[in-house]
């Protein structure tokens, strides 16, 4: 009887998760809705004071998006005013949702990410994921990858997709 050979373990393909790039963390939505005056209006005042009061230190290692869900004007200060009370307690706070946040998060990651193991090699950009990936961390992915990969494709390895492949122009 001939060996089992699994061929896709022996090939040179390269296969890159990006749910392995999870920062580990709980991610929070904080809502300032409810520091507005009648839900929609920010007096500097009272919202100054909200501020100075809120026990940042709940906030201790986590994420922290930024927003207001009410239909008022914020104005830029508010949010620059959170941050400098967070940022000593926080790991990271955006303006914006959890999926801004993810994609902040996401980029940091990938701009730092060294693509020197993928130089012309086939490259995996595996698909499904159990963890909320923006869709852009998959074109800042390709993007950082396009200069060195031999093709890239996106899926897993039994079944891709491809995507990009590397042209000899001589």
């Amino acid at each position: 009887m001939d060996e089992i050979v699994n061929r896709v373990a022996n090939s040179p393909l390269k296969n890159i998760d990006l749910e392995d790039f999870y920062l580990p963390g709980e991610r929070v939505l904080f809502d300032i809705k409810d520091w507005l005056y009648e839900g929609i209006i920010l007096r500097e005042k009272d919202f100054r004071n909200k501020v100075a009061d809120f026990d940042w230190s709940t906030l201790q290692d986590k994420y922290v998006a930024f927003t207001c869900s009410a239909d008022a004007i914020i104005p830029s200060w508010a949010y620059l005013l959170l941050a400098s009370h967070a940022s000593t307690f926080v790991k990271k706070c955006v303006v914006g949702d959890l999926n801004t946040l993810e994609t902040v998060l996401y980029t940091e990651i990938i701009f730092k990410f060294d693509i020197s193991q993928f130089e012309d090699k086939p490259v995996i950009i595996k698909g499904c994921a159990n963890k909320p990936i923006p869709e852009s961390a998959y074109t800042l992915l390709i993007s950082k990858l396009l200069p060195v990969a031999k093709n890239i494709m996106y899926g897993e390895a039994c079944s891709t997709v491809p995507l990009y492949k590397k042209t000899n122009k001589h």
